[in-house]
């Protein structure tokens, strides 16, 4: 058996409209199901969803408050007032605030942007920046990608005669800032018909408002936020993620180029994934450590040198983000081992620490959700302000800007989404905070929630796994929140290949087999179960399918990223003599059984493992082994004494028999009967026999073994044939005839012979099928 490291979650598949779908279509039943699991319910839908690029984007004046914003804008425009565009430190902040700039270039208005710092100004508007707009000339403010919940900045605003336009896609507090107006889809009676923008995409319907068209020379950066702030890429989002990937390919924006360039994109076919994990890091990187404004100026900027140096400092800022991000993360783990000694008891992770960047603990809050899958807050205190600034990300389950709506009293400032949010709050309120959240986590949060999901679009046989499939699913890019890259299991399938490759061998190649049907399967950094799965197994295994081209030959790929194996396993251990290279399994599930005492030291076992003794010929107590792996080091002299053994035990997960032994019984020739009455007469002549004196004497001369004859001399005494004092042999008296078999010596070395043959020698097969069957016994007789 093989745990997975997930809960695997598989949709169905088998839909009612199935047929419709492949007929109407024209697709495979595959990709029917893949479209049905996905929530779409008609073919129209379907038709739309693969071919969204055919689609019109909705009327921004759907949008409450557009009309009121353009209307304002434009007024500004005509009398030559200021505007202030102020945006956000992250990609989706950036790009909002790009896209800003270039509608308001186009329509020759007179205005600036101002992106706020993170470490002295703190997220969102602030008052102090707010007074010096007004001070300098500005008479508007648009905010992009924020400001849903600056009511007091909005206060300020109407205070000191500065009109405040927000626009933003953040969940909307219960009370609404007090603005000239408000352009946000989440708003309540708000008729847009898409609520899942990013700001950028909020930003992208302003510019389609004041443009009066849809700004198209725009998406390949409103693509980066979109993608960045993994928003769902379902509806108006896909639509602008399926252009936006295509204008990205073929952007004539020196800072994109040069971006492209510095991650090693220029003439590729791109898709999300370069966007999210290649551009969409780098835009971010810029306003975690220090300022985004270099971010904005890249994507506005129209010569070639500038965007090649903006690039290169971006890329420099994003290599020292990856190395705080991890010192941060291993401070953090370090904290959770001291602090959480116990998981069970604290179903919310709260750590905090003076000194941390600001800009990265986002980051460092998502790694300690995937190693301890725990919703968690991270935050930095600063001791002279006595505040605590942090990060949350949660997990499924578990509404993170809900719950921590419930704490509003000691949360001045938080906003954010179900699954991550901002805050800063009172460094005192601390522990009142991770009291509350545990106790709202004891109520809405089931044991089972602890144990990460893997959600499986679909099961399918390996028959299905064909170039033209893959080659379909492709119509259901691009992939990301809300519409992933489709993730298949195959169930139980077999073995042809696995090794480990790799400079390091640290990644696992299979080849699976079904029916005839073979798949190649590469599993990056899962080169530790080439020791967990044995290659009689059947296995069942989850990933996404790609196309592997290589030498001009191109052929269906599984891109592993969990396996399971739901029986028992053999790990064929015989003639090994070693134990060292099973060092590595984890020594709370190893169980030892040995007959012989010289054994563990013969194999240099560990004490760190449980080590059961069976003396030969004792009967061993009831052990319970569910869940264990059970190593058989050596084998007892009759085989009824191990099957009494394993009669009495749960099935393992695992077996590994190394049944280790110092003679060879079963190729060590048992003396005839022709040899023993040989002996016997021999002795009958001799009377007395000096064993230590003349023994190898006589083995030479009869062309046996001393073992030989050692044997037989322990026969005889088996029998009363003979004494033996001090390695003297003398005939006994008034000898009563007697079968070899009444030896039981003679038996048990018959016994250890047909025992070797049978377990020792057998093949895996052989040897697996016995197991089999002894366990199939004990479950009848249960």
């Amino acid at each position: 058996m093989l745990r997975s490291k997930k809960r695997w979650k598989v949709e169905g598949r088998g839909h009612s409209l199935e047929q419709q779908f492949v007929t109407e279509l024209k697709i495979t039943p595959l990709v029917a199901n893949l479209l049905l699991n996905r929530g779409i319910s008609s073919v129209e839908e379907a038709r739309n969803f693969l071919y969204i690029e055919k689609m019109n984007f909705h009327d921004p004046f759907m949008m409450k408050g557009m009309r009121i914003a353009t209307e304002r804008i434009h007024q500004a425009i005509r009398e030559k007032e200021k505007i202030l565009i102020f945006g956000d430190y992250d990609a989706d902040g950036v790009s909002s605030t790009a896209v800003m700039v270039h509608t308001l270039k186009r329509l020759k208005a007179e205005f600036d942007f101002y992106i706020p710092n993170r470490f002295t100004e703190g997220y969102g508007p602030n008052e102090p920046a707010l007074r010096k707009a007004k001070d300098t000339g500005y008479s508007l403010v648009v905010t992009v990608d924020t400001g849903i919940s600056a009511v007091h900045e909005a206060n300020v605003a109407k205070e000191i005669g500065l009109d405040f336009i927000v626009t933003d896609h953040h969940e909307p507090p219960p009370v609404l800032p007090d603005a000239y107006a408000i352009v946000n889809p989440k708003q309540e009676d708000c008729m847009y018909p898409f609520k899942g923008l990013a700001g950028v995409g909020v930003a992208f319907k302003l510019a389609h408002a004041l443009l009066g068209q849809v700004p198209e020379d725009l998406l390949d950066i409103v693509v980066i936020g979109t993608v960045a702030d993994l928003v769902p890429l379902v509806d108006e989002n896909r639509l602008i993620t399926k252009k936006g990937i295509k204008a990205l390919e073929n952007t004539n924006r020196p800072g994109l180029q040069a971006l492209k360039k510095i991650t090693g994109m220029i003439d590729k076919e791109l898709n999300a994934d370069h966007v999210g994990f290649g551009i969409g890091p780098r835009i971010n990187a810029a306003g975690r450590l220090d300022s985004a404004t270099p971010a904005v100026e890249l994507l506005i900027c129209e010569d070639k040198i500038t965007a090649e140096r903006l690039a290169t400092d971006i890329d420099e800022l994003n290599k020292v983000r990856q190395g705080i991000v991890n010192e941060i993360t291993e401070e953090a783990v370090e904290i959770v081992e001291n602090l959480y000694t116990s998981l069970d008891d604290h179903k919310v992770l709260i750590v905090a620490k003076e000194g941390w960047n600001a800009g990265v603990i986002g980051i460092v809050a998502s790694r300690l959700v995937e190693r301890y899958y725990r919703p968690t807050i991270v935050l930095t205190i600063d001791k002279e302000k006595g505040l605590a600034k942090g990060s949350a990300r949660s997990i499924e389950g578990f509404d993170m800007f809900k719950n921590l709506s419930e704490c509003r009293d000691i949360l001045p400032h938080f906003g954010g989404h179900p699954m991550a949010a901002g805050l800063t709050m009172k460094l005192a309120d601390l522990e009142e905070l991770r009291s509350r959240l545990n106790v709202i986590a004891s109520e809405v949060l089931t044991a089972s929630d602890y144990i990460p999901i893997t959600k499986i679009d679909i099961g399918v046989s390996l028959k299905d796994v064909t170039l033209p499939v893959i080659e379909e699913m492709s119509l259901l890019a691009p992939f990301g929140v809300s519409n992933p890259t489709p993730k298949i299991m195959v169930d139980q399938v077999n073995l042809s290949q696995m090794k480990r490759i790799g400079s390091e061998e640290n990644h696992l190649k299979m080849l699976l087999e079904q029916n005839g049907n073979t798949v190649d399967c590469v599993g990056f950094h899962l080169g530790y179960l080439f020791e967990e799965i044995s290659m009689s197994a059947q296995i069942s295994a989850v990933g996404t399918l790609s196309i592997n081209e290589w030498n001009g030959h191109c052929k269906p790929q599984l891109m592993l990223e969990d396996v399971a194996v739901n029986d028992w396993q053999l790990f064929d251990c015989r003639g090994n003599g070693s134990f060292k290279k099973y060092s590595q399994l984890p020594a709370e599930k190893v169980v030892c059984i040995y007959f012989d005492e010289s054994t563990l030291d013969a194999l240099k076992i560990e004490s760190k493992y449980q080590l059961v003794h069976v003396p030969y010929g004792i009967e061993a107590p009831e052990l319970d082994f569910s869940e264990k792996y059970l190593f058989l080091l050596d084998l007892p002299f009759e085989k009824s004494q191990l099957e009494i053994v394993l009669s009495k035990c749960q099935k393992p997960e695992r077996i590994y028999p190394i049944f280790h032994h110092n003679e060879n019984h079963f190729f060590t020739t048992i003396p005839s009967r022709e040899n023993f009455k040989w002996f016997y007469a021999f002795l009958t002549k001799q009377q007395t026999f000096d064993l230590n004196k003349y023994g190898a004497q006589l083995a030479k001369h009869k062309g046996w073994s001393t073992d030989t004859i050692d044997f037989m001399v322990k026969v005889f005494f088996d029998l009363e044939f003979v004494t033996i004092k001090n390695g003297l042999i003398s005939l006994s008296t008034n000898i009563e005839k007697k079968d070899l078999n009444h030896s039981k010596t003679y038996k048990r070395k018959q016994e250890q012979a047909k025992l070797e043959n049978d377990l020792y020698y057998s093949s895996y097969n052989e040897l697996k099928q016995w197991f089999e069957q002894l366990f199939l016994a004990v479950q009848n007789v249960e």
